[in-house]
């Protein structure tokens, strides 16, 4: 494992999230993924006209690595553009325990300065692949 640079990772949330295509919601979202090895993974959201099928920056991320043959992660960092922090909805937080469930996460927006969390705080009692054995 190498040491979490959080201001690197989120200066890189930050710049994936000018790429984001948010024309109903307006609302810009980024997300870098640090994996096991070092290499950061890189996500925006993706807006639908059906909604539904909009897949969030978090994941966005995630499936990049996962599609790379990562499968480990110590750190994800999320910027968003409205003033308060958005926070993983329970789909991302779903996905990113299946691969780690003691993620370290830091989150910022435009108008709140970086908090860390745990995504085991952030989603306890979460389905686990061992759950399923």
């Amino acid at each position: 494992m190498t040491t979490v640079d959080f201001d690197a990772l989120l200066e890189a949330a930050h710049g994936v999230a000018q790429a984001a295509y948010s024309p109903y919601s307006e609302v810009r979202v980024g997300a870098a993924l640090l994996d096991d090895a070092g290499v950061v993974h890189l996500g925006c959201n993706v807006e639908s006209a059906s909604y539904g099928a909009t897949i969030c920056a978090e994941r966005s991320a995630l499936v990049a690595a996962v599609s790379q043959g990562q499968r480990s992660f110590q750190a994800l960092a999320i910027w968003a553009s409205p003033k308060a922090r958005l926070m993983p909805c329970g789909i991302c937080r779903q996905m990113l325990v299946e691969f780690a469930p003691e993620l370290e996460l830091v989150v910022a927006s435009s108008g709140a300065g970086p908090e860390r969390y745990n995504l085991a705080d952030l989603l306890p009692g979460a389905v686990r692949p061992e759950h399923l054995r």
